[in-house]
Protein backbone atom coordinates (compact mmCIF):
# COMPACT_ATOMS: atom_id res chain seq x y z
CA UNK A 1 0.00 0.00 0.00
CA UNK A 2 1.35 3.63 -1.02
CA UNK A 3 2.17 5.81 1.47
CA UNK A 4 0.53 9.03 1.91
CA UNK A 5 1.77 12.42 0.25
CA UNK A 6 2.41 14.70 2.94
CA UNK A 7 -0.43 16.85 1.75
CA UNK A 8 -2.70 13.86 2.32
CA UNK A 9 -1.73 13.14 5.85
CA UNK A 10 -2.11 17.08 6.48
CA UNK A 11 -5.92 17.15 4.98
CA UNK A 12 -6.46 13.69 7.29
CA UNK A 13 -5.03 15.14 10.45
CA UNK A 14 -7.12 18.52 9.93
CA UNK A 15 -9.96 16.60 9.05
CA UNK A 16 -10.10 13.88 11.72
CA UNK A 17 -9.20 17.25 13.80
CA UNK A 18 -12.23 19.76 12.80
CA UNK A 19 -14.81 16.36 12.68
CA UNK A 20 -13.53 15.87 16.49
CA UNK A 21 -14.90 19.49 17.80
CA UNK A 22 -17.61 19.36 20.04
CA UNK A 23 -20.67 19.26 18.36
CA UNK A 24 -21.69 23.18 19.16
CA UNK A 25 -18.88 24.22 18.09
CA UNK A 26 -19.65 21.73 14.84
CA UNK A 27 -22.86 23.30 14.27
CA UNK A 28 -21.79 26.81 14.09
CA UNK A 29 -19.45 25.76 11.38
CA UNK A 30 -21.58 23.71 9.45
CA UNK A 31 -24.64 25.54 9.18
CA UNK A 32 -28.17 25.22 9.91
CA UNK A 33 -29.20 21.71 10.07
CA UNK A 34 -30.68 20.15 6.39
CA UNK A 35 -33.37 18.34 6.64
CA UNK A 36 -34.22 16.14 3.58
CA UNK A 37 -37.37 13.53 3.59
CA UNK A 38 -37.97 13.80 7.83
CA UNK A 39 -34.67 13.09 8.36
CA UNK A 40 -31.91 15.51 9.93
CA UNK A 41 -28.28 15.18 8.11
CA UNK A 42 -25.58 14.41 11.10
CA UNK A 43 -23.55 16.97 12.55
CA UNK A 44 -20.55 15.77 11.11
CA UNK A 45 -21.10 14.15 7.75
CA UNK A 46 -22.69 17.85 7.26
CA UNK A 47 -19.20 19.48 8.64
CA UNK A 48 -17.76 16.97 6.14
CA UNK A 49 -19.31 17.12 2.99
CA UNK A 50 -18.58 21.19 3.29
CA UNK A 51 -15.19 20.50 3.93
CA UNK A 52 -15.07 17.98 0.87
CA UNK A 53 -17.11 20.74 -1.59
CA UNK A 54 -14.26 23.04 -0.60
CA UNK A 55 -11.36 20.09 -1.98
CA UNK A 56 -13.96 19.65 -4.71
CA UNK A 57 -14.23 16.10 -3.83
CA UNK A 58 -16.48 14.39 -6.06
CA UNK A 59 -17.73 10.41 -6.72
CA UNK A 60 -17.38 9.77 -10.82
CA UNK A 61 -17.40 12.01 -13.99
CA UNK A 62 -13.99 11.98 -14.95
CA UNK A 63 -11.75 9.10 -16.84
CA UNK A 64 -11.48 5.57 -14.87
CA UNK A 65 -7.50 5.69 -13.79
CA UNK A 66 -7.70 9.75 -12.35
CA UNK A 67 -11.33 8.19 -10.10
CA UNK A 68 -8.97 5.06 -8.84
CA UNK A 69 -6.85 7.57 -7.74
CA UNK A 70 -8.79 9.66 -5.63
CA UNK A 71 -11.06 6.93 -4.21
CA UNK A 72 -7.72 5.19 -2.88
CA UNK A 73 -6.21 8.45 -1.50
CA UNK A 74 -9.75 9.85 0.33
CA UNK A 75 -10.73 6.59 1.54
CA UNK A 76 -7.42 6.69 3.83
CA UNK A 77 -8.44 9.95 5.20
CA UNK A 78 -11.08 9.01 7.25
CA UNK A 79 -10.73 4.75 7.39
CA UNK A 80 -11.29 3.04 10.81
CA UNK A 81 -8.43 2.21 12.79
CA UNK A 82 -7.84 -1.25 14.22
CA UNK A 83 -6.78 -0.36 17.57
CA UNK A 84 -3.95 -3.49 17.75
CA UNK A 85 -2.35 -5.33 15.55
CA UNK A 86 -3.25 -8.03 13.03
CA UNK A 87 -1.72 -10.38 11.07
CA UNK A 88 -2.30 -9.14 7.12
CA UNK A 89 -1.21 -11.53 3.94
CA UNK A 90 -1.39 -11.54 0.63
CA UNK A 91 -2.97 -14.52 -1.07
CA UNK A 92 -4.54 -15.40 -4.03
CA UNK A 93 -8.16 -16.72 -4.78
CA UNK A 94 -10.12 -18.28 -7.46
CA UNK A 95 -12.08 -15.86 -9.80
CA UNK A 96 -14.11 -16.19 -12.86
CA UNK A 97 -11.32 -16.30 -15.30
CA UNK A 98 -8.34 -17.09 -13.38
CA UNK A 99 -6.74 -16.40 -10.10
CA UNK A 100 -7.58 -13.14 -8.47
CA UNK A 101 -5.97 -10.93 -5.45
CA UNK A 102 -6.87 -11.11 -1.80
CA UNK A 103 -5.84 -10.53 1.43
CA UNK A 104 -6.80 -11.85 4.34
CA UNK A 105 -6.93 -10.26 8.25
CA UNK A 106 -6.17 -12.31 11.61
CA UNK A 107 -6.84 -10.33 14.90
CA UNK A 108 -5.22 -11.70 17.92
CA UNK A 109 -8.41 -12.57 19.42
CA UNK A 110 -10.04 -15.53 17.08
CA UNK A 111 -11.27 -18.83 17.83
CA UNK A 112 -9.60 -21.65 16.25
CA UNK A 113 -10.53 -22.86 13.77
CA UNK A 114 -12.05 -19.27 12.94
CA UNK A 115 -14.97 -17.74 11.33
CA UNK A 116 -14.60 -16.18 8.47
CA UNK A 117 -16.10 -13.07 6.31
CA UNK A 118 -15.88 -12.59 2.85
CA UNK A 119 -15.50 -8.79 2.29
CA UNK A 120 -16.22 -7.37 -0.93
CA UNK A 121 -15.38 -3.50 -1.38
CA UNK A 122 -17.43 -0.73 -3.26
CA UNK A 123 -16.54 1.50 -5.39
CA UNK A 124 -19.67 1.01 -7.80
CA UNK A 125 -17.71 -1.51 -9.39
CA UNK A 126 -15.64 0.49 -11.35
CA UNK A 127 -13.31 1.90 -8.45
CA UNK A 128 -12.49 0.70 -5.37
CA UNK A 129 -9.73 -1.59 -4.08
CA UNK A 130 -7.96 -3.83 -0.91
CA UNK A 131 -6.12 -0.85 -0.42
CA UNK A 132 -9.63 1.54 -0.16
CA UNK A 133 -10.93 -0.62 2.17
CA UNK A 134 -8.12 -1.88 4.30
CA UNK A 135 -8.72 -0.04 6.92
CA UNK A 136 -12.60 -1.01 7.39
CA UNK A 137 -11.27 -4.88 6.90
CA UNK A 138 -8.70 -4.58 9.90
CA UNK A 139 -11.60 -2.88 12.25
CA UNK A 140 -14.19 -5.40 11.09
CA UNK A 141 -12.14 -8.12 11.61
CA UNK A 142 -10.88 -6.95 15.23
CA UNK A 143 -14.39 -6.00 16.61
CA UNK A 144 -15.83 -9.31 14.89
CA UNK A 145 -13.06 -11.42 16.25
CA UNK A 146 -12.89 -12.95 12.82
CA UNK A 147 -10.48 -13.29 9.85
CA UNK A 148 -11.72 -11.42 7.14
CA UNK A 149 -10.66 -12.31 3.68
CA UNK A 150 -11.40 -9.30 1.28
CA UNK A 151 -11.50 -10.05 -2.35
CA UNK A 152 -10.12 -7.96 -5.33
CA UNK A 153 -12.67 -8.74 -7.73
CA UNK A 154 -12.24 -7.44 -11.73
CA UNK A 155 -13.33 -3.91 -12.19
CA UNK A 156 -15.24 -2.18 -15.20
CA UNK A 157 -15.08 -0.86 -18.04
CA UNK A 158 -12.40 -3.34 -18.51
CA UNK A 159 -14.33 -6.26 -17.27
CA UNK A 160 -18.00 -5.62 -17.59
CA UNK A 161 -20.75 -7.62 -15.89
CA UNK A 162 -21.17 -9.83 -14.56
CA UNK A 163 -17.66 -10.39 -14.11
CA UNK A 164 -17.09 -8.97 -10.64
CA UNK A 165 -20.24 -11.47 -9.72
CA UNK A 166 -18.64 -14.49 -11.36
CA UNK A 167 -15.19 -13.49 -9.22
CA UNK A 168 -17.63 -12.79 -6.08
CA UNK A 169 -19.03 -16.49 -6.33
CA UNK A 170 -15.87 -18.05 -7.57
CA UNK A 171 -13.77 -16.55 -4.69
CA UNK A 172 -16.07 -17.56 -2.41
CA UNK A 173 -16.51 -21.27 -3.55
CA UNK A 174 -12.30 -21.79 -3.28
CA UNK A 175 -12.20 -19.58 0.39
CA UNK A 176 -14.99 -22.85 1.78
CA UNK A 177 -12.92 -25.18 0.29
CA UNK A 178 -9.37 -24.15 1.30
CA UNK A 179 -10.99 -23.82 4.87
CA UNK A 180 -8.62 -26.15 6.59
CA UNK A 181 -5.54 -24.54 4.53
CA UNK A 182 -6.93 -20.73 5.59
CA UNK A 183 -7.37 -21.86 9.15
CA UNK A 184 -11.10 -21.11 8.61
CA UNK A 185 -14.38 -23.05 10.14
CA UNK A 186 -16.32 -23.74 6.74
CA UNK A 187 -19.47 -23.94 8.38
CA UNK A 188 -19.06 -20.24 9.55
CA UNK A 189 -18.12 -18.14 6.49
CA UNK A 190 -20.20 -14.92 6.27
CA UNK A 191 -20.23 -12.35 3.50
CA UNK A 192 -20.15 -9.11 3.87
CA UNK A 193 -19.43 -5.95 1.56
CA UNK A 194 -20.53 -2.06 1.15
CA UNK A 195 -22.36 -0.79 -1.89
CA UNK A 196 -20.90 -2.54 -5.22
CA UNK A 197 -19.99 -5.02 -2.56
CA UNK A 198 -23.01 -5.15 -0.53
CA UNK A 199 -24.45 -5.96 -3.97
CA UNK A 200 -22.04 -8.57 -4.69
CA UNK A 201 -22.56 -9.97 -1.39
CA UNK A 202 -26.13 -10.80 -2.42
CA UNK A 203 -25.37 -12.18 -5.43
CA UNK A 204 -22.82 -14.77 -3.34
CA UNK A 205 -25.58 -15.72 -1.23
CA UNK A 206 -28.40 -16.29 -3.75
CA UNK A 207 -25.96 -18.05 -6.34
CA UNK A 208 -24.21 -20.36 -3.95
CA UNK A 209 -27.82 -21.18 -2.12
CA UNK A 210 -27.74 -24.78 -3.20
CA UNK A 211 -24.21 -25.45 -2.44
CA UNK A 212 -22.88 -27.73 0.39
CA UNK A 213 -21.47 -24.67 2.49
CA UNK A 214 -23.33 -21.14 1.65
CA UNK A 215 -22.69 -18.35 3.55
CA UNK A 216 -24.00 -18.70 7.03
CA UNK A 217 -24.38 -14.89 7.33
CA UNK A 218 -24.92 -11.83 4.75
CA UNK A 219 -23.58 -7.61 5.83
CA UNK A 220 -24.65 -5.59 3.32
CA UNK A 221 -24.13 -2.17 4.20
CA UNK A 222 -26.06 0.39 1.57
CA UNK A 223 -26.38 -1.93 -0.96
CA UNK A 224 -26.53 -1.25 -4.74
CA UNK A 225 -29.24 -4.04 -5.56
CA UNK A 226 -31.52 -2.70 -7.97
CA UNK A 227 -30.05 -1.26 -11.87
CA UNK A 228 -33.66 -1.75 -13.34
CA UNK A 229 -36.25 0.97 -11.69
CA UNK A 230 -35.38 4.16 -9.41
CA UNK A 231 -36.69 4.52 -6.57
CA UNK A 232 -37.66 7.97 -5.08
CA UNK A 233 -34.97 8.07 -3.40
CA UNK A 234 -32.37 8.80 -6.13
CA UNK A 235 -34.45 11.82 -6.69
CA UNK A 236 -35.11 12.67 -2.76
CA UNK A 237 -30.74 12.52 -2.35
CA UNK A 238 -29.96 12.97 -6.15
CA UNK A 239 -27.33 15.40 -5.56
CA UNK A 240 -25.51 17.13 -2.30
CA UNK A 241 -24.54 14.10 -0.46
CA UNK A 242 -21.55 12.57 -2.11
CA UNK A 243 -23.37 9.35 -4.17
CA UNK A 244 -25.30 11.78 -6.49
CA UNK A 245 -27.82 10.62 -9.11
CA UNK A 246 -25.16 11.50 -12.03
CA UNK A 247 -22.35 9.60 -9.91
CA UNK A 248 -24.42 6.32 -9.90
CA UNK A 249 -25.89 7.03 -14.05
CA UNK A 250 -21.19 7.38 -14.19
CA UNK A 251 -21.19 3.80 -12.61
CA UNK A 252 -23.80 1.81 -14.63
CA UNK A 253 -22.74 3.43 -17.73
CA UNK A 254 -19.16 1.92 -17.51
CA UNK A 255 -20.67 -1.65 -15.54
CA UNK A 256 -23.74 -2.83 -17.75
CA UNK A 257 -22.38 -3.24 -21.56
CA UNK A 258 -25.28 -2.37 -24.10
CA UNK A 259 -28.25 -4.75 -23.81
CA UNK A 260 -27.04 -6.70 -20.77
CA UNK A 261 -30.23 -7.08 -18.66
CA UNK A 262 -30.75 -4.76 -16.27
CA UNK A 263 -33.13 -7.62 -14.22
CA UNK A 264 -30.31 -10.05 -14.08
CA UNK A 265 -29.77 -10.81 -10.56
CA UNK A 266 -26.25 -11.12 -11.04
CA UNK A 267 -26.32 -7.78 -11.10
CA UNK A 268 -29.46 -6.46 -9.38
CA UNK A 269 -30.11 -9.22 -6.83
CA UNK A 270 -33.53 -7.49 -5.65
CA UNK A 271 -34.75 -9.48 -8.65
CA UNK A 272 -33.19 -12.89 -7.59
CA UNK A 273 -34.95 -16.00 -5.62
CA UNK A 274 -33.93 -15.10 -2.17
CA UNK A 275 -35.81 -18.10 -0.59
CA UNK A 276 -34.01 -19.47 1.80
CA UNK A 277 -30.76 -17.35 1.45
CA UNK A 278 -28.54 -17.15 4.82
CA UNK A 279 -30.13 -14.62 7.58
CA UNK A 280 -28.74 -10.90 6.56
CA UNK A 281 -28.16 -7.97 8.66
CA UNK A 282 -29.11 -5.23 6.62
CA UNK A 283 -27.72 -1.49 7.35
CA UNK A 284 -28.83 1.39 4.88
CA UNK A 285 -27.92 5.37 5.38
CA UNK A 286 -31.02 8.21 5.57
CA UNK A 287 -29.24 10.58 3.03
CA UNK A 288 -28.44 7.72 0.28
CA UNK A 289 -29.64 7.51 -3.18
CA UNK A 290 -29.68 3.60 -2.84
CA UNK A 291 -31.48 3.76 0.54
CA UNK A 292 -34.70 3.20 -0.49
CA UNK A 293 -33.56 0.36 -3.12
CA UNK A 294 -31.53 -1.39 0.09
CA UNK A 295 -34.62 -0.96 2.11
CA UNK A 296 -36.89 -3.20 -0.49
CA UNK A 297 -34.31 -6.18 -0.18
CA UNK A 298 -34.90 -6.06 3.35
CA UNK A 299 -38.52 -6.32 2.83
CA UNK A 300 -38.53 -9.01 0.58
CA UNK A 301 -35.98 -11.28 2.15
CA UNK A 302 -38.95 -10.70 5.40
CA UNK A 303 -41.38 -11.43 2.93
CA UNK A 304 -39.51 -14.92 1.91
CA UNK A 305 -39.12 -15.63 5.71
CA UNK A 306 -35.66 -15.10 5.58
CA UNK A 307 -34.53 -13.72 9.21
CA UNK A 308 -33.25 -10.04 8.61
CA UNK A 309 -32.05 -7.11 10.86
CA UNK A 310 -32.35 -3.96 8.94
CA UNK A 311 -31.11 -0.66 10.78
CA UNK A 312 -31.64 2.93 8.96
CA UNK A 313 -28.74 5.00 10.09
CA UNK A 314 -30.90 7.59 9.45
CA UNK A 315 -28.33 10.21 9.27
CA UNK A 316 -25.57 9.16 7.60
CA UNK A 317 -24.50 9.62 3.75
CA UNK A 318 -23.55 6.99 1.66
CA UNK A 319 -19.75 5.21 2.33
CA UNK A 320 -20.03 6.26 5.65
CA UNK A 321 -17.98 3.02 6.27
CA UNK A 322 -14.93 4.91 4.63
CA UNK A 323 -15.26 7.99 7.02
CA UNK A 324 -15.81 5.68 10.26
CA UNK A 325 -12.64 7.13 11.78
CA UNK A 326 -13.88 10.46 11.96
CA UNK A 327 -18.06 10.12 12.05
CA UNK A 328 -19.13 8.61 15.68
CA UNK A 329 -22.06 7.27 14.14
CA UNK A 330 -20.60 5.89 11.51
CA UNK A 331 -17.79 4.29 14.02
CA UNK A 332 -20.63 3.08 15.95
CA UNK A 333 -22.80 1.57 13.14
CA UNK A 334 -19.77 -0.62 12.74
CA UNK A 335 -19.29 -1.69 15.94
CA UNK A 336 -22.89 -2.98 15.83
CA UNK A 337 -22.75 -4.77 12.77
CA UNK A 338 -19.35 -6.38 14.06
CA UNK A 339 -21.90 -7.45 17.20
CA UNK A 340 -24.06 -9.12 15.15
CA UNK A 341 -21.60 -11.04 13.25
CA UNK A 342 -19.89 -12.53 16.86
CA UNK A 343 -23.69 -13.37 17.64
CA UNK A 344 -23.96 -15.01 14.34
CA UNK A 345 -20.97 -16.91 14.30
CA UNK A 346 -21.83 -17.65 18.02
CA UNK A 347 -18.35 -16.02 19.55
CA UNK A 348 -20.15 -13.83 22.40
Amino acid sequence: MEKLSGRQTFEATATRGMLALPAAMLRILAGQPVVRDGLTLDVQCQMLLKMMRMRGVSLGGTDVATERRRMNAQSRTLEPRAQHELRVESLTVAGGAGSIPARRYTPARCPTPAPAVVFYHGGGFVIGSLDSHDGICRALAEQAQCVVIAVDYRLAPEHPAPAASDDAIAAFRDIVVRADELGIDAARVAVAGDSAGGNLAAVVSQQTLTDARPPCYQVLFYPAVDFADDKPSKDIFARGFLLEKASMDWFQAHYLADGFDDRDPRVSPLYGDVADVAPALIITAGFDPLRDEGEAYAQKLEAAGVAVIHRRESGLIHGFLNFSGGVERGDQALDEAASDLRKAFRID
